[in-house]
């Protein structure tokens, strides 16, 4: 049994049993792929892999057993390596974050300042993705630390903890008849076509609640990824965009004008979450406390090896 066999059961999970992906995502040959398995299956003596002729379709019952195993392995194979990086290479390194668009965009450019400025040859990784896809990568080691609103807090496997709050607010060109409605209230934003966020992220399912709640259906012409494709489309008067407050600048959006509704679709809390039992470069745990000062480095290694 060797650790390349080990990935190779991985990464076969992972790539949904292809073993073409496999052997491109390990830089190695497809015969070689199917070789270790094998090998690994003929040294413990059972099947790990169900089979239709040389295709594989899924997982044994010796194979799921298996499986938490070899990710334990894995990653304590790469706990110490970060661990002697850690003392054989203190000021530098690699710290990989999965976050949204809104986050990257709004409410990580100050803390990614101080952290290159306080660790400059610290090589730092920024993915922009969606909820899901950010605790995929959690899990499977890709990235060090995620942060996003939906899909952290409730997520097994990962320590989460608080990052900050935000809501979301209206965002309408210049002369717009909303600024001027007093009260501002869902009935009155309904009457308008609407731009707003993907299913799924920053806050969307917020918003979606509000109308229903109000027992209102609206006009949802536009939705985005990200808030700068909503302001694009309100400025060319497509429709009201909803996007979150921090997303407006009064200079960079001249022609927009924000309308805050803090009453009217409800507090979003932004989270910052790990892998439990990942090993965390002290550059790393610098650039969480950053995030959240109320957090110590003790504490959030301690949910991260939870006793």
């Amino acid at each position: 049994m060797n650790f390349q066999q080990l990935r190779i059961v991985r990464e076969t999970v992972r790539r949904q049993f292809n073993l073409t992906e496999v052997a491109n995502a390990l830089f190695t040959a497809q015969s070689g792929v199917s070789k270790h398995i094998k090998d690994l299956e003929d040294e413990l003596g059972v099947e790990l892999f169900v089979r239709n002729g040389k295709r594989l379709l899924g997982l044994t019952e010796p194979g799921k057993e298996l499986l938490p195993m070899v990710e334990r392995i894995l990653l304590e194979t790469q706990n110490i390596k970060h661990l002697s990086e850690e003392f054989a290479q203190q000021d530098s390194g690699h710290l990989a974050i999965a976050t949204t668009h809104t986050q990257a965009r709004y409410a990580l450019p100050p803390v990614v300042s101080r952290f290159k400025q306080a660790f400059p040859k610290v090589h730092l990784e920024l993915h922009q993705c969606g909820p899901r896809e950010i605790v995929a990568l959690l899990h499977g080691g890709q990235v060090d630390i995620g942060i996003a609103t939906e899909a952290l807090g409730d997520e097994a496997g990962l320590a989460t903890f608080p990052f900050y709050e935000w809501r979301h607010a209206l965002i309408v060109p210049d002369g717009h008849p909303l600024i001027d409605a007093t009260p501002l209230t869902l009935k009155t934003i309904a009457a308008y076509p609407i731009i707003t966020y993907h299913p799924g992220i920053t806050g969307r399912a917020r918003i979606d609640v509000a109308f229903a709640s109000a027992g209102l259906s609206p006009n949802l012409v536009m939705s985005a990824l990200d808030s700068d494709v909503i302001k694009a489309y309100v400025e060319l008067g497509l429709g009201v965009g909803i996007i979150a407050a921090m997303a407006y600048h009064p200079v960079r959006d001249a022609g927009l004008h924000l309308l805050e509704a803090p009453h009217l679709f409800g507090v979003n809390r932004a989270r910052i979450a790990l892998r439990r039992g990942r090993y965390l470069r002290d550059y790393a745990l610098s650039f969480i406390t950053d995030c959240a000062p109320e957090l110590t480095s003790g504490e959030i290694r301690e949910a991260v090896f939870p006793k």
